[in-house]
């Protein structure tokens, strides 16, 4: 059974930083392509980052030079470090995993996912 857990949210001020991590368990992957996304109240799911392992990291426009996403494959950890963190980046950040299509910000292209983890930031 595939499982992804979150954890590292909590409440900054802006300006301030937060890392995120994503454990995954209960399936194997060799290249293992994965992504962050967030949804806010009433805002549709989104987006933030994607890994392709040995090929590149893909960000939303909103996040680059701000979040890195990157991965630790001995640790089956998924990480999402944040910095300059902005009142709009206040959501609730879902890992997910098993991607169609590796690399891409799109929700329809993962096919597991994790319960979330809320991230507020106070102006």
């Amino acid at each position: 059974q595939v499982q992804l857990v979150e954890s590292g949210g909590g409440s900054v001020q802006a300006g301030g930083s937060l890392r995120l991590s994503c454990a995954r368990s209960g399936y194997t992957c060799y290249v293992c392509c994965m992504g962050w996304f967030r949804q806010a109240p009433g805002q549709e799911r989104e987006g933030v980052a994607a890994i392709w392992p040995g090929k590149g990291t893909y960000y939303a426009d909103s996040v680059k030079g701000r979040f890195t996403i990157s991965q630790d494959n001995a640790k089956n950890t998924l990480y999402l470090q944040m910095n300059n963190l902005k009142p709009e980046d206040a959501a609730m950040y879902y890992c997910a995993a098993r991607a169609n299509l590796c690399g891409s910000l799109k929700t329809t292209e993962y096919r597991s996912w994790g319960q979330g983890t809320q991230v507020t930031v106070s102006s």
